[in-house]
C-alpha cells in the first residue's frame, strides 16, 4: 500500500486507519477518544489522530476517511437544527442496501446507527426525537443529501494542518431537505422530563482550560 495513494499519511496513521475496516471498529475507535469541546477547530483526520480528541464533524471526517481507504465512498450527513441548538454531522455507510451512520457525540443520544434504514431520510428521521433543548423543544429541521468528500480531494483535507472551515461551508451550502411543514413543527409536543434528564447524560467532562 503506497503512502502517496493515501494523501501522504504516515505509516503510523495508515496502520491505525487500516485496522478500522468495519463501521463497528470505526465507531469503537471514536468512542475511545475524548470529545473536543472547542468551537474554534475543525481538524483534519491527521490532527485528530495526533490530538486524540474530536467533535462531531472531526469524528465524521475521520470515519469517512477510514471508509474511503477501505473502498467505500466518504460520505457525510448534516443534520441541521433551529437556533440556538447546533447542527450534528455523521459519516454515512451502506451495508446490504441499507444505510447506517458513525457518530461522534458527547451525549447518550445522537449516536451510532445500525445499517437498517432504507433511505437517508429514514436514517435522518431516527435522530428527530432525540434532538431537543433543555426546555424540551425539538429542533431538528433539515438534513443534507449525502455529501461526497471525494469532490474535495484536491484540498488535502485528510492531512491539512489548517482548520477545514471550507468543508463546513461547502456542507452547509449543499442541498438540504426540509423535515416537516411549518404547521407540523408548530404542533410538536415537547420532550418529556425523563427524556430531557436522559439527554443530559454526557460521556466526557469539559476541562477548565477548554
Amino acid at each position: 500500500m503506497s503512502n502517496e495513494k493515501y494523501f501522504g499519511l504516515s505509516e503510523t496513521e495508515l496502520t491505525t486507519l487500516q485496522k478500522l475496516d468495519t463501521p463497528r471498529k470505526v465507531q469503537d475507535f471514536l468512542d475511545t477518544i475524548p470529545f473536543n469541546f472547542s468551537i474554534h477547530t475543525l481538524m483534519s483526520p491527521r490532527r485528530v489522530l495526533a490530538a486524540r480528541k474530536a467533535h462531531c464533524m472531526e469524528g465524521a471526517l475521520l470515519a469517512a476517511l477510514a471508509f474511503w481507504m477501505h473502498g467505500e465512498a466518504p460520505l457525510l450527513l448534516d443534520l441541521r437544527t433551529e437556533a440556538p441548538d447546533v447542527d450534528h454531522v455523521v459519516a454515512l455507510f451502506k451495508r446490504h442496501g441499507r444505510w447506517g451512520a458513525v457518530s461522534k457525540t458527547n451525549h447518550a443520544v445522537l449516536r451510532y446507527r445500525e445499517p437498517v434504514y432504507q433511505t437517508v431520510r429514514e436514517l435522518a428521521m431516527s435522530y428527530f426525537h432525540e434532538y431537543f433543548l433543555d426546555n424540551g423543544k425539538k429542533t431538528l429541521r433539515k438534513f443534507s443529501e449525502p455529501f461526497d468528500l471525494r469532490r474535495h480531494a484536491k484540498h488535502d483535507w485528510a492531512v491539512d494542518k489548517k482548520n477545514l472551515w471550507y468543508l463546513e461551508t461547502a456542507l452547509d451550502r449543499s442541498p438540504h431537505h426540509v423535515i416537516a411543514s411549518s404547521q407540523t413543527l408548530r404542533e410538536l409536543r415537547p420532550a418529556d422530563k425523563i427524556e430531557i434528564k436522559a439527554g443530559k447524560i454526557t460521556e466526557w467532562k469539559r476541562k477548565n482550560r477548554e
